[in-house]
């Protein structure tokens, strides 16, 4: 018996900027073309709008960010966490 694919708001997979290191220079903005981020404004800093656009394994904005301001969970973070869902799965 074949698993049913996880739902992708399921998989906590997307970027966490933090502020106080970023310098304000939108690249992340500019680079991610799947409207993950959105300018702040009134804080001068980019901020993770829609969590769920981004592609489970893809960090190509962490990595082009000059300030490495940009996490996302680890390999064995996510490894967990999909284990556990496949184990609910099959419950």
């Amino acid at each position: 018996m074949a698993l049913a694919p996880i739902p992708r708001e399921k998989i906590p997979w997307y970027p966490t900027v933090q502020t106080d290191i970023c310098t304000a220079d939108q690249e992340c903005i500019n680079f991610c073309k799947n409207d993950v981020f959105e300018w702040d404004e009134e804080n001068g800093h980019p901020i993770v709008k829609n969590p769920f656009n981004c592609v489970v394994g893809c960090s190509a904005c962490a990595e082009i960010c000059p300030a490495e301001a940009i996490t996302f969970p680890t390999r064995d973070e996510m490894r967990a966490v999909v284990r556990k869902l496949r184990e609910s799965q099959t419950q």
